[in-house]
């Protein structure tokens, strides 16, 4: 079975391998081994996209989408979870061109009041080092704040490390770049997503708010135990994590992305320019000052919503999406313009995503240790 497995993968790998539109049957192969592999993994849904050349090649879900046994398909309503701050960022890059913003600007400059004066952000007090955080700080995850405020003993917001000392995972700084953008420009995050990202790629069934429509078709999630958990109905804009999707919007978002639709090549190459280099062992728990010198060697870095580096097929980014119930992954390699999307309604499908990642796309020397803070279990 190992040698059959082995066989297979590098069958995939090298079929996928040109950036051309591929043969049903390679595909067919592909679904199959999906099929396989959630057995193996005990993952309730997989869905998946390819994009090769800048283009949407293939788009599958398998398995189901609930503990009544409905079928996962290619519209069903999947969380997003942190893929929400790659969508945000791109939005943000979107108003640097349009000469809105600056990302190396203090926050300072752009809002009407000091931060510590908003009562969400009253915690800070006399803490002057809030000036020292700009844009690109805070969705590089080099702000120095802390991850949630609810991990704090004491419920604050706060420094964590000093602003601009390492690389450490923030959703308070991304929901704060949010509240940055409404205060200064007075818009509106989730109108303005749909207006400028979600409506002209036809990303229909995409929101960064719960819409009732998304009931009929709408994936729950599954804990590692086999317990399932309904879908959390998000009602507020989060830029950090709110969005609800689909593995066929993400496809087109992916494509674009890879293609730099939308944005001029100057503002593009931000997304995926290393901006902060990354130090840490793992990226989860964010505040463990552990270093791998191993990290250098790939070039790992912060882009803009990405995390970047160097690997055996050149320069390539990739943003993961994860809670209890929900694993997701998007990576691409800029050479070709070719991405894969994973979305999962477990909270363990990283089982599967180093293999059918390197079936599609070949070896990227993605860092997936770094990115799930363990050795991942490979599928037998």
């Amino acid at each position: 079975m190992r040698f059959r497995s082995a066989f297979l993968a590098a069958s995939l790998a090298s079929a996928f391998a040109a950036p051309a539109a591929h043969a049903a049957q390679d595909y067919q192969k592909f679904d199959a081994e999906i099929d396989r592999l959630m057995v193996a993994g005990k993952i309730p849904g997989v869905a998946v996209a390819v994009i090769d050349g800048g283009k949407v090649r293939h788009v599958v879900a398998r398995g189901v989408r609930n503990e009544k046994g409905d079928p996962l398909t290619t519209d069903t309503i999947m969380y997003a979870a942190s893929l929400t701050k790659l969508t945000f960022a791109y939005y943000v890059l979107m108003l640097v061109d349009d000469g809105k913003i600056d990302l190396d600007k203090s926050i300072a400059e752009y809002l009407p009041k000091p931060l510590p004066a908003y009562p969400k952000y009253a915690d800070l007090g006399v803490d002057e080092r809030w000036k020292t955080i700009t844009l690109r700080r805070l969705l590089t995850h080099s702000s120095g704040l802390a991850d949630q405020r609810f991990y704090d003993p004491e419920n604050k917001f706060r420094f964590n490390l000093e602003p601009g000392a390492r690389y450490a995972y923030s959703n308070e700084g991304v929901n704060l770049a949010q509240f940055v953008i409404e205060e200064s420009l007075g818009l509106k995050v989730g109108d303005e997503m749909n207006r400028r990202i979600f409506q002209p790629l036809g990303m229909t069934r995409s929101s960064m708010i719960w819409r009732d429509d998304f009931k009929a078709n709408l994936a729950d999630g599954m804990h590692e135990d086999g317990k399932w958990e309904e879908h959390d109905d998000r009602s507020s804009v989060k830029a950090a994590g709110s969005l609800d999707t689909t593995i066929s919007d993400m496809a087109k978002l992916a494509a674009a992305l890879v293609s730099g639709w939308g944005l001029s090549a100057k503002t593009r190459a931000e997304l995926d320019k290393a901006s902060f280099p990354i130090v840490s062992e793992s990226q989860f728990p964010p505040f463990l000052i552990k270093d791998s010198p191993a990290n250098a060697k790939i070039g790992l870095a912060a882009g803009i919503g990405v995390v970047v580096y160097d690997g055996p097929q050149g320069h390539a980014f990739f943003k993961g999406g994860h809670n209890d119930i929900t694993d997701n992954h998007l990576g691409c390699v800029e050479k070709g313009k070719r991405c894969v999307v994973l979305l999962s309604n477990s909270g363990v499908g990283q089982r599967l995503y180093p293999t059918l990642a390197k079936m599609v796309l070949g070896d990227l020397g993605t860092p997936w240790a770094w990115e799930y803070s363990r050795q991942l279990p490979i599928a037998p």
